[in-house]
């Protein structure tokens, strides 16, 4: 073969090879559902504004670089404060996830979601997504239109994480201020501080540092495609009310609980999730007209251990386990769509 062919070949090797790194870009959909990040105020410096404000066109123009990571699509899902965020909104985003996650084409998604409720959502979506790929919330404690808005950069940070093929099989993860949490292990810690998100009990399960990924661990718990729970063909999920547990707390808002339809009840209950006797004598009246009980704790961490504060034996409760009562919440609406057996409930807090 000539000199000259074999330069030719070369090129077009090289040329083909660039092809196909070009081409083989993942494909990660951004499911947009309001909250601070596409909030908006009317000056760069002031600390009130109104959530879920910007489409997600908007957010991702507002992020170019992230389509050197990916192949990028988006949809509106929903556009509200995560302080509104509700069952409806739960289910429908759990079956588009899921619906997107079952394509070919698809390798990851990416959810903007608001500060507020997002240890919720990110816990419901770790028990009912069934799919190893990776689903990555983020969210910002600065609303778009701030001086040194924080979604940007938490949002080209999500869409890393998301077309990282190591970020596949550890469960929904939550990407914020360069850190990557595990769905069930974060909480927020501050009302304003741009380092609210804390794995205070688990660790991180990694950093994103500008795209730039480093992994420390894997959840270890019950989550997604191993998960016990589905939500498929579920259009109603049941009532659960957190009752908290302060000093002289008063019965009647657990009498209220079940009288207005609540089906099970999370106590966030003091130090070991202990009570009040007349609150814990409501407890008992309540689980014998047929409402599943869980003792959480108010407390940031450690866990709710059974038999140790209250005798679940013989009252009939649930322990939480390292469960806060947010969460302690969404595990016991998904339980209680396949049992009121407070014994099966309990295997579920250990396992998920």
């Amino acid at each position: 073969m000539k000199l000259g062919m074999m330069r030719s070949t070369f090129l077009l090797l090289v040329l083909a090879i660039s092809w196909q790194a070009q081409a083989a870009k993942p494909n990660v959909v951004i499911l947009a559902t309001g909250g601070t990040i596409a909030g908006s105020a009317e000056s760069q410096t002031q600390a009130g504004y109104t959530s879920g404000q910007v489409g997600v066109d908007v957010l991702i123009n507002a992020v170019p670089q992230i389509q050197e990571l990916a192949d990028i699509s988006g949809e509106q899902v929903a556009n509200v404060g995560s302080q509104d965020m509700s069952d409806a909104i739960w289910l429908k985003l759990a079956a588009r996830v899921n619906a997107l996650l079952a394509k070919s084409d698809v390798d990851g998604i990416v959810i903007t979601h608001g500060t507020d409720t997002l240890e919720e959502t990110s816990y419901f979506l770790n028990l009912v997504v069934n799919s190893d790929k990776p689903v990555v919330m983020t969210a910002a404690m600065r609303p778009s239109t701030a001086l040194s808005a924080d979604g940007p950069l938490n949002i080209y940070n999500a869409v890393a994480v998301a077309a990282d093929p190591k970020a596949a099989k550890r469960g929904v993860l939550v990407v914020a201020n360069d850190d990557i949490h595990g769905a069930r292990s974060f909480t927020k810690t501050s009302t304003t501080d741009v380092q609210t998100f804390r794995s205070i009990e688990y660790g991180l399960v990694g950093v994103s540092l500008y795209g730039k990924n480093r992994w420390f661990r894997a959840p270890f718990r019950k989550h997604t495609k191993a998960s016990d729970f589905s939500v498929k063909g579920v259009d109603k999920l049941p009532r659960v009310d957190v009752i908290y547990i302060t000093a002289d707390t008063s019965p009647d808002l657990i009498e209220a609980a079940v009288g207005n339809g609540a089906k099970g009840i999370v106590t966030a209950g003091v130090g070991n999730g202990n009570m009040t006797g007349p609150a814990l004598a409501a407890v008992k009246k309540a689980i014998k007209a047929g409402v599943v009980v869980v003792r959480s704790s108010r407390v940031t961490s450690g866990s709710v251990g059974r038999n140790v504060e209250v005798n679940d034996d013989e009252v009939g409760t649930v322990a939480s386990a390292e469960l806060n009562p947010s969460r302690a919440r969404v595990l016991l609406k998904l339980a209680l769509l396949k049992t009121r057996d407070p014994a099966t409930i309990q295997q579920y807090f250990y396992s998920h």
